[in-house]
């Protein structure tokens, strides 16, 4: 269900360098989102397009979003305060599936943490594995992820925090220390490839959640398609969640 949606900032908070916590409040949306999903956000007149937002977490009538400055509208979006309004176009896509028996092993790079704290948030059993360039990049995200899954590991690449290495670099190893279910990833297309190859070699469903540049995010304008096993696909409607066999073969 899409709907738009005339939302107040509670609060819009930079939380690392040009990085920054948004949170909006609408009953509404923040019980029809699902796991996965993203929002296109009216950043004001000045801008023509909308931008596309994976939804953190929705519920208690308020939906949080995390975003880095990329270009000017992000830029602009990061000087919006508190009583604010934002124009919400949303939820929109197919996200990840919550309706799952086992456990679920979550594995997120950079900013592509942020779409699996909605799953950590309704799935009971989950751990996470998360990446960075440095602390400063991971140590926001603790915070948000305690109260939500059971182990969390952590990658650095300069090794400022957790294991020094990639993601990819730890992954044969948590999976050696419990039985999941299936893995849930999102971040860098390189680091879902990798995600998706390990998870292969384990005999483990495996599903991705693609990143795009999105105009319209209804599929109309085809700019986030991308090939599959089943020809092309609009990530913006047919995904962004996708079977990783499906993107990767």
């Amino acid at each position: 269900m899409k709907k738009i949606f005339d939302t107040e900032i509670k609060s819009n908070e930079q939380v690392a360098e040009n990085i920054f916590r948004l949170e909006i409040l609408t009953q509404e949306l923040s019980e029809i989102a699902h796991a996965g999903q993203f929002v296109q956000v009216k950043i004001s007149d000045e801008f023509t397009m909308r931008r596309p937002l994976g939804i953190a977490s929705a519920k208690d009538g308020a939906v949080k979003i995390f975003y880095r400055i990329v270009g000017r509208g992000t830029k602009f979006l990061s000087t919006k305060k508190s009583g604010e309004h934002l124009n919400i176009l949303g939820a929109l896509g197919n996200g990840f599936n919550t309706e799952i028996d086992g456990r679920i092993l979550l594995v997120g790079g950079g900013m592509g943490i942020a779409p699996l704290l909605s799953v950590a948030e309704k799935i009971p059993a989950v751990d996470i594995l998360i990446g960075g360039k440095n602390s400063d990049e991971i140590n926001f995200w603790i915070p948000e992820l305690k109260n939500e899954v059971g182990k969390i590991y952590i990658t650095t690449d300069d090794g400022s925090r957790g294991s020094k290495g990639f993601v990819t670099t730890l992954l044969p190893e948590v999976l050696d220390y419990e039985d999941y279910s299936a893995i849930y990833t999102c971040g860098p297309e390189i680091m879902m490839r990798g995600v998706a190859k390990i998870a292969a070699e384990n005999n483990l469903p495996c599903y991705v959640s693609f990143e795009r540049r999105m105009a319209c995010g209804l599929g109309a304008c085809l700019s986030c398609s991308i090939d599959t096993l089943n020809g092309r696909k609009k990530v913006c409607k047919d995904g962004p969640v996708f079977n990783a066999a499906d993107v990767f073969y």
